[in-house]
């Protein structure tokens, strides 16, 4: 299977374990540039943030892992979400309709806990 984690699939995995079988099985984990900022915004200001930051380094070195960064394509596939959820009434935050773009763009499957990807029938995840 083809996974990308979005940002609190990875802090979940990291403090909890929650979602360990379906990453450490996965053929493939990408996680999206914007992932990355947003986990790194995060451990700004924490005292474990040397710590984290290791540990996420150590994970994207995994030959399984790669990372994915936006592009043209990228960009078309994003006007067309942010369209389809414009037209319905349903927005959801900026970064998450890039990183739904992504998934879409490289055929994986999101691993997220967000709801608001509800509004995106097009994008395939990952259900618990």
């Amino acid at each position: 299977m083809k996974i990308l984690l979005d940002a609190n699939a990875y802090s979940d995995w990291m403090r909890n374990g929650r979602w360990h079988e379906v990453i450490t099985t996965a053929d493939e984990v990408m996680i999206p540039v914007i992932v990355l900022g947003e986990l790194r915004y995060g451990f700004q200001g924490s005292k474990l943030h040397d710590k984290n930051e290791k540990t996420l380094v150590r994970f994207l070195k995994h030959p399984a892992v790669s990372i994915l960064q936006v592009g043209e394509a990228t960009s078309k596939i994003y006007a067309n979400l942010k369209h389809f959820l414009r037209s319905a009434g349903s927005p959801i935050p900026e970064n998450d309709v890039w990183i739904a773009a992504l998934a879409v763009e490289s055929l994986a499957s999101l691993v997220t806990a967000d709801s608001h990807f509800d509004f995106l029938p097009q994008v395939p995840r990952v259900i618990e």
